[in-house]
């Protein structure tokens, strides 16, 4: 990416002046941020809190699992195996 001079477009445009670089990382940064995952995880059921599950239903907002994966919910967890990140870090949680 690289940084553009001053906007000389004229009073018409939209720019206000100066480069997008400070826009564009914290774009960059907020969406890596909010990323939704696929991958390995989407084999397995995870273990969220009852209300998270609720709240993202009602708001359509992802959740965050034990395993620390995000994703919103949508598929019947009951047909897929219980993560086994989640499973540990549930039983430990469970024996403390």
């Amino acid at each position: 990416m690289t940084t553009t001079g001053p906007d000389t477009a004229g009073p018409d445009s939209i720019g206000t002046g100066g480069g997008t670089d400070v826009l564009d990382r914290e774009l960059e940064q907020l969406l890596n941020e909010e990323s939704v995952e696929d991958g390995d995880h989407d084999r397995f059921s995870h273990y969220v809190k009852k209300e998270k599950i609720l709240q993202s239903a009602l708001s359509g907002k992802a959740v965050r699992a034990l395993c620390g994966k995000k994703w919103t919910p949508g598929r019947d967890p009951e047909k897929f195996p219980i993560c086994p990140a989640c499973k540990e870090i549930y039983e430990k949680l469970r024996s403390e």
